[in-house]
């Protein structure tokens, strides 16, 4: 979450005649994340998250959004709910960009991992992939490999680059990915960004999953190898835990059994996850806009678990 686009206590009450949530009280942005615009209101004593979609979201697939997580409330998978207006829509318009008023997941963010914690967060994951195996909508991923040589490229472009190594490396990279990647893997809608900041807990249990704008239909095993990437690595990148990489894969079989074809593209799979939260994380940093209140996210940190894959095997085949 962050905040691209701003708004004052008169933006925010125009908007809201178009609900019925009451008056509001108050409203505080929010500056985590990179992606969205995104503000708490409370409204009633009771409290929403009001989005507004920016840049990477394309506004044809918040439908597609919208609909997965109506579905995934109706067979009780705790994640923000879309709260339609009194016409009935959910998307509306703000600041002549698309947004939308969902519920309010409580619980907090644990930034460090443990092993009951990494078998919680396997078992959630495993779970969202049984029931999106039902779901008849399907959205393409719109940062797959080709993507991240388009963004490669816009970085690679830019003079005096504070990032030459890290560019160097990707360019070799990205064509050993490219003839290693696996052809068949089980596939579904996954979540495709189950970092931290995205799974919400209450005494050590998840309360809760947000941000699914970037669920596409791809293979589950992406979606695990972006959840491993973030959860069980210490010490900025440079450390792998193999007892939390275990406790996630002993919580994500309790739900549904990786099958042998996954396990021996596993190591593939998370060497690709680095190079996509790496290339993306590389351009926010050197591309987002001045004005905006967001907190960059480092992409060294990736590089490192980057470098850690090129010269190290999590599964041994």
């Amino acid at each position: 979450m962050a905040v691209f686009t701003k708004l004052d206590e008169k933006d925010i009450n125009e908007f809201l005649t178009s609900y019925n949530l009451g008056k509001l009280n108050s409203y505080q942005d929010i500056v985590e994340g990179i992606e969205n615009t995104n503000y708490k209101i409370i409204c009633d004593g009771a409290p929403y998250i009001l989005t507004i979609f920016e840049k990477r979201v394309n506004e044809n697939d918040l439908p597609f959004f919208m609909d997965l997580k109506f579905y995934l409330n109706e067979n009780n998978f705790s994640c923000p709910k879309p709260i339609k207006d009194i016409n009935g829509n959910v998307i509306n318009s703000l600041k002549n960009k698309k947004a939308v008023i969902i519920s309010f997941i409580e619980g907090n963010k644990i930034e460090i991992s443990g092993q009951d914690i990494c078998k919680e967060i396997g078992k959630i994951t495993g779970k969202l992939h049984k029931l999106t195996n039902q779901f008849d909508l399907k959205r393409k991923n719109s940062l797959s490999l080709e993507e991240w040589k388009k963004i490669l490229f816009k970085c690679s472009k830019e003079e005096s680059n504070q990032f030459k190594e890290i560019l160097d490396n990707l360019k070799i990279e990205l064509p050993i990915i490219e003839k290693k990647w696996p052809k068949h893997l089980p596939s579904g809608i996954i979540h495709a960004d189950l970092f931290k900041d995205n799974i919400f807990f209450i005494d050590n249990k998840v309360s809760g999953v947000i941000d699914f704008y970037f669920s596409c239909y791809d293979f589950y095993l992406y979606d695990i190898a972006i959840l491993v990437n973030d959860w069980c690595f210490e010490k900025k990148g440079s450390v792998f835990n193999k007892n939390l990489f275990n406790s996630i894969l002993n919580g994500y079989n309790s739900e549904r059994k990786l099958q042998d074809i996954e396990i021996e593209s596993f190591n593939i799979i998370l060497r690709a996850a680095a190079v996509r939260i790496l290339v993306t994380r590389l351009h926010d940093f050197m591309f987002h806009p001045n004005d905006a209140i967001v907190i960059k996210k480092d992409p060294i940190e990736y590089y490192e678990i980057l470098k850690w894959h090129q010269h190290n095997s999590v599964i041994e085949v």
